[in-house]
């Protein structure tokens, strides 16, 4: 086992690893957890009582952080050329089609979005084998295949994320950055949470929030109460 630094051993001191935190006590205890020189990001771990290898109880959506996740996001999109214009008015780092096809397709997935047109998504559909092992694969129930690509750039841009429960039952993803203030980390986490309430499936028995924690990209995590954030 790893020999703690004194900055982990100072970290861990500063909060109870067995604890069940309201999420307004985690957000703050998150801050004062992370020692990085960068800022590092807030990530929100969820595991929910359902079984993802049954269809009817895949937990999928998407959500608008209102206050962003803090990260820079790069958009790529493919579009046809009467839509290049307002793609790339509305923020998009990159807009084409043929070429940059071309350059996923040998290799490069140097950005955090795809979103595309459905009148292209023949040309699309062949990025899968790429592009879907990294979570860029555009899906129209994400808001990612869509004709209003202006729209769906500046959601994204503003802080629009998808989540999807995992093989393990669980969601990840992130409520924002360490230097956000308390308040906002935790407004950001009650979003994704209601959010998720909200998917519940019907088919889904029993305890389905069944556990949540709050932790960066340094710390531990912090054991939230479920009944704080419900």
């Amino acid at each position: 086992m790893a020999k703690l630094t004194k900055k982990q051993k100072a970290a861990n001191a500063k909060y109870d690893a067995t604890k069940l935190y309201t999420l307004k006590e985690a957000t703050k205890v998150v801050k004062d957890i992370t020692y990085t020189k960068f800022d590092a990001s807030v990530d929100l771990s969820i595991r929910l009582g359902v079984d993802p290898r049954k269809a009817n109880q895949m937990v999928r959506g998407v959500v608008t952080l209102p206050h962003g996740t803090g990260k820079t996001v790069r958009v790529l999109v493919l579009c046809t050329p009467d839509k290049e214009a307002e793609a790339t008015s509305a923020g998009a780092d990159y807009v084409g089609l043929d070429e940059y096809i071309q350059k996923i397709e040998k290799g490069w997935t140097d950005i955090d979005i795809v979103i595309t047109m459905p009148s292209v998504m023949a040309k699309v559909g062949k990025l899968g084998k790429i592009l879907g092992p990294r979570n860029l694969m555009p899906n129209p129930k994400t808001g990612t295949v869509t004709t209003d690509v202006g729209k769906a750039v500046t959601e994204v841009k503003a802080g629009k994320i998808d989540f999807k429960v995992d093989k393990q039952g669980s969601i990840h993803t992130s409520v924002g950055k360490v230097s956000f203030d308390p308040i906002k980390l935790e407004e950001n986490a009650r979003e994704i949470v209601n959010s998720i309430i909200k998917l519940k499936p019907s088919a889904a028995k029993g305890t389905y929030l069944k556990s949540v924690s709050l932790s960066s990209t340094m710390s531990g995590g912090i054991h939230i109460d479920t009944k704080s954030v419900s």
